[in-house]
C-alpha cells in the first residue's frame, strides 16, 4: 500500500511541476487520495501552450522539498539519459531509490494495490483518476479487466471515460462487446476513448461500429475513430476516410484520416491525398498527406510529392516530401532532391534530401549533393558523405578528398573516407594521405582501404526524423 501511494504521489509531482505555486509541497501521511488532493489543493490548473521559462521556473520552484522518491520519478519522466542513466554512482536523488524505480516495471500491483487504484478511477479529482488508470494499465489482469468492464456502467461519465482509456491500454480482448455499447455513449469523451481502445485491441467486429463515429458531432470522437480504423488493417473503411480527408472541417480530424489511409496503404487515394497535400490550409495535414503517399510504394505519388518539395512554406512538409520521394523510389525526383540538398533554407530539408538520394542511388550524384560536403550544418554533410557513398560516383573523389581535409565532425568524417573509398579513391597517393591522420579511425579506414575492403564502416546510416503520428 505504501508503495502504491508513493507511485501516485510521484506521478502527481509529474503532472503538477509546470503549475505556478507558491507553497511548497507537504506530503501527509494519510490516504493516497486524501494526501493527492491536498496537493493539488495548493495550485492551479496548468497552463496550455509549450514549454517557457515562466514553466521552467514554476517547475524547479515546485521541486522543492519533494521527497525523494516523488522527485526520482519526475526525473525518469525527463528521460534524457537512456541506457545506463540508473546507473549513475552519484546522481543527485539516492541512487537506491532510482533503482526501487527501475524495477517498479518489472513488479506486479498486489491485489490491494489493484483494488485502491480502481477505487481511484471513481475519484473526483482528474490527476487522481489519470494516475490510477495509468498504473493500472501497465499489468494485465482479469481483476483489473473486470474492475474496468464494470465501471463501463457508472453513472459518473468520467469513470466511465477513465475505465474505456484503461480497457484500451491493457488491450482486454474480452471487453470489446462492453466497449462497442459505450461507443453510443452520451459523453463525447467516453465514446471516443471507446474507439481507442477498441483500435487497441483490434477485433474487426467493431470496425463497422467505429466507422459510424467519423460523423460524429465531436471532432475527438472522429479523430479517435479515424485512428482506431488505422489500426484495423481493413480496406472497408478507405472511402470513408477518403471523405474524411476531404471534407471534414476539423484540421485533426483531418490529418489522422490521412495517417490512417497511409497505415492502410490505400492506393485509391493517392489521388486525394495529393490534392490535400497542394490544397489543404493546415500544414500539419499537408504534413501527414505526404507521410501517406510515402508509404505506398508507388511512384504515382511522385509528381505531388516533387511539387511539395519545390513550393511548400512549411520545412516540415517539404522535410516528408523528400523522405516520401526516397521511399517510393522513382528516380525522376533525382534532379529535385539535388537542388533540395543545394539551397532549401531548412537544413533538416536539406539532410533528409541527401538521405533520399542515397535511398534512390543514381547513376550520377546530383551537383547539390557533393557540394553539400561543405554545408555550414554537420549532419547534412554527414547525410550527403552517406549518400555519396551509396552512389559511388567518381566524379565525387576531388570534392571528397577536399572536405575531408577540413572536416571537423568526426562522423561525417568517417561518411566521407566511406565515400571516398566507395567511389574509387583509393590510389597510393590518397591512402598515404589518410594513413598519416592523427585520428586512428581514419588510419584504420585507409589500411582496409589498401587491403581491398569495402566493409569497413556500412555506417552511419542516417534517417529521417521520426515520421509523424495522429
Amino acid at each position: 500500500m505504501y508503495r502504491t501511494s508513493g507511485l501516485i504521489l510521484a506521478g502527481v509531482f509529474v503532472a503538477f511541476t509546470s503549475e505556478n505555486r507558491r507553497t511548497p509541497i507537504v506530503v501527509s501521511t494519510g490516504s493516497a487520495e486524501s494526501t493527492v488532493s491536498s496537493l493539488l489543493a495548493q495550485g492551479t490548473a496548468p497552463a496550455s501552450g509549450p514549454l517557457a521559462a515562466q514553466d521552467l521556473a514554476a517547475l524547479l520552484s515546485a521541486a522543492r522539498g519533494v521527497p525523494p522518491l516523488i522527485c526520482a520519478f519526475a526525473a525518469q519522466s525527463i528521460g534524457n539519459g537512456g541506457w545506463g542513466w540508473y546507473d549513475a554512482p552519484a546522481s543527485p536523488v539516492a541512487s537506491e531509490i532510482s533503482s526501487r524505480i527501475r524495477d517498479f516495471g518489472r513488479e506486479r500491483l498486489g491485489a490491494s494495490d489493484v483494488r485502491l487504484l480502481l477505487d481511484s478511477l471513481s475519484s473526483t479529482d482528474a490527476c487522481v483518476r489519470e494516475l490510477s488508470v495509468r498504473l493500472l494499465g501497465r499489468q494485465r489482469d482479469s481483476t483489473i479487466v473486470s474492475g474496468l468492464v464494470e465501471r463501463l456502467e457508472s453513472r459518473t461519465p468520467e469513470t466511465r471515460e477513465v475505465a474505456a482509456l484503461g480497457l484500451g491500454a491493457v488491450g482486454a480482448k474480452n471487453a470489446v462487446d462492453p466497449l462497442m455499447r459505450t461507443l453510443r455513449d452520451a459523453a463525447p469523451g467516453v465514446r471516443a476513448n471507446s474507439a481507442w481502445a477498441l483500435g487497441h485491441i483490434q477485433d474487426g467486429r467493431a470496425l463497422r461500429p467505429i466507422m459510424d463515429l467519423l460523423r460524429d458531432e465531436d471532432a475527438r470522437v472522429r479523430e479517435a475513430a479515424a485512428v482506431a480504423i488505422g489500426r484495423m488493417d481493413s480496406s472497408t473503411a478507405v472511402e470513408a476516410l477518403i471523405r474524411v480527408v476531404r471534407e471534414d472541417t476539423s484540421p485533426a480530424v483531418r490529418r489522422s484520416a490521412a495517417w490512417a489511409l497511409g497505415q492502410l496503404e490505400a492506393r485509391s487515394a493517392v489521388d486525394v491525398l495529393i490534392a490535400v497535400l497542394r490544397q489543404d490550409a493546415d500544414a500539419r495535414v499537408r504534413e501527414m498527406a505526404a507521410w501517406a503517399l510515402g508509404t505506398m510504394d508507388t511512384r504515382s505519388a511522385a509528381p505531388g510529392l516533387i511539387g511539395a518539395l519545390r513550393r511548400d512554406s512549411s520545412d516540415a512538409v517539404r522535410e516528408t516530401a523528400a523522405w516520401a520521394l526516397g521511399n517510393v523510389g522513382d528516380r525522376t525526383a533525382v534532379d529535385i532532391l539535388g537542388d533540395a540538398v543545394k539551397s532549401d533554407k531548412s537544413a533538416r530539408v536539406r539532410g533528409t534530401a541527401a538521405w533520399a538520394l542515397g535511398q534512390l542511388d543514381p547513376k550520377d550524384a546530383p551537383r547539390g549533393l557533393i557540394g553539400a560536403l561543405t554545408d555550414d550544418d554537420d549532419d547534412v554533410r554527414l547525410k550527403s558523405a552517406w549518400a555519396l557513398g551509396q552512389i559511388g560516383d567518381s566524379a565525387a573523389v576531388s570534392a571528397i578528398r577536399t572536405a575531408l581535409r577540413t572536416e571537423k565532425s568526426d562522423r561525417a568524417r568517417k561518411a566521407q573516407i566511406r565515400a571516398l573509398l566507395r567511389s574509387g579513391g583509393r590510389s597510393e597517393a590518397v591512402l598515404t594521405d589518410l594513413l598519416k591522420s592523427s585520428d586512428p579511425e581514419v588510419r584504420e579506414a585507409a589500411v582496409r582501404g589498401l587491403a581491398g575492403s569495402n566493409g569497413f564502416n556500412p555506417w552511419p546510416w542516417p534517417w529521417p526524423r521520426p515520421r509523424p503520428t495522429p
